[in-house]
């Protein structure tokens, strides 16, 4: 699995198969993640696990913005 990037990492200075990649590499994070959602919605656990959720969907759309504007 590719290294998910950070927001700090310069998104825009890869290439088209390089954001792909960490695409697929957050989407399948996300995925895992979504296998560990905790029970208790009302936990800190919870709230850390929705964070985090939150942020590689963040991460996804902004790659994914990216991969748009590079076909425009």
């Amino acid at each position: 699995m590719a290294e998910i990037l950070h927001f700090e990492d310069d998104l825009a200075a890869l290439s088209r198969e390089e954001l792909r990649s960490h695409l697929e590499a957050v989407r399948l994070r996300i995925a895992e993640l979504d296998a560990q959602e905790p029970e208790d919605m009302g936990s800190e656990e919870y709230e850390a696990w929705g964070d985090r959720h939150e942020e590689l969907e963040d991460m996804a759309d902004e790659l994914m913005e990216l991969l748009d504007e590079m076909e425009e």
